[in-house]
């Protein structure tokens, strides 16, 4: 019987042996395992495609952590600067270039000039290297079909013409805020204020988002809007009856303001080795094909990457020269005058 009991100690105990082995292997391989952490405003159903391929493709698990869409693009931009004694990030993958400068003023990221930054215009790279654009969108204009003759400005909202037929997101969130801070950079103050109030004046609609912009003008219900380019280049794809018109476009006009992605690196991020490979990706021409032909519909910035028909190449756009660092501390400081613009 003894002998019995010391066989069975002895096969317990060689399998939990076994058992430790195995799994010691696992938490070793776990433990040497490259990972990458990224924090995402760009809509997941489009970042996490690329992120995936990154993965797939460097053999870096990706740990992404993406905005709601009620966070409106600032819920991972607020931990970020939360997590600024001991951050967890190593990349911020922003929607606009906006917050990326707000992270650099704030003392939140740190440079890094990727050689795949090569190509893409200063106007969308920090000087520094604290961020660095990519695959963008423009403002444009969605204008209904029934209108013959279609607004070529962004100056139609204080036209007569176009009173009570116009429509504009509410500019305290999003890229119109961002826009409308360009504005009063490009401007000036008292010209930037003048056209606001002319938009009052003009009895423009304001809505909740971009999208329903866009869906009030596809639905005839008003003639234009301002609008991200791929809120009308879906629409457009819909078959809707809208047509899309770059504003601005001519001599000694302001041009089409434009909005890029944003590659940022995390002041002493935990993985700053993969924390590049990451960047470089997003800076790829490829990255930047693969959304122009997804349903986000965003502009490559490499010159010569092909681009869907509904689009211009960036080097066929006048675009708005501003300097987005100016455009991030002026939308700050224009929260109150916005707030009183949408509630007055």
């Amino acid at each position: 019987m003894k002998k019995k009991e010391l066989i069975i100690g002895l096969i317990v105990l060689a399998v939990a042996l076994l058992i430790y082995w195995y799994t010691g292997k696992d938490t070793e391989k776990e433990k040497n395992r490259a990972v990458v952490v990224v924090y995402v405003s760009e809509d997941r159903v489009f970042s996490e495609p690329i992120l995936k391929a990154f993965e797939k493709e460097t053999g870096i698990e990706v740990k992404a952590l993406y905005d709601t869409e009620e966070a409106k693009s600032t819920g991972v931009m607020n931990r970020l600067i939360a997590e600024k004694s001991n951050p967890r990030a190593d990349v911020y993958w922003a929607n606009e270039p906006i917050r990326a400068e707000v992270l650099k003023q704030k003392g939140i990221s740190a440079p890094y000039i990727s050689p795949n930054a090569e190509g893409i215009p200063s106007v969308f790279k920090d000087s520094e290297g604290y961020w660095t654009g990519f695959s963008a969108r423009a403002r444009v204009l969605i204008v209904h079909n029934s209108v013959k003759k279609k607004p070529e400005s962004i100056e139609a909202y204080t036209q007569s013409r176009w009173k009570g037929r116009s429509v504009i997101a509410n500019p305290l969130f999003g890229t119109t805020t961002a826009h409308i801070a360009a504005l009063f950079v490009y401007w000036g103050e008292d010209r930037a204020d003048a056209f606001m109030r002319g938009m009052k004046h003009n009895d423009v609609t304001v809505t909740t988002s971009n999208g329903e912009s866009a869906d009030f003008v596809a639905e005839g219900r008003y003639a234009f809007a301002l609008v991200d380019s791929d809120d009308a280049v879906n629409r457009i794809r819909q078959g809707k009856p809208v047509t899309m018109v770059y504003p601005d476009q001519k001599p000694k006009q302001p041009g089409c303001f434009i909005v890029p992605n944003a590659a940022v690196l995390i002041k002493n991020a935990p993985h700053p080795k993969e924390a590049k490979r990451l960047i470089d990706y997003l800076l790829s021409k490829e990255t930047e094909r693969r959304l122009a032909f997804a349903d986000c519909a965003q502009i490559p910035l490499h010159p010569g990457v092909s681009v869907p028909r509904e689009l211009r190449p960036i080097d066929a756009i006048r675009i708005m020269e501003v300097d987005y660092g100016k455009v991030a501390k002026k939308l700050m400081e224009l929260q109150p005058y916005l707030k009183r613009w949408t509630t007055e």
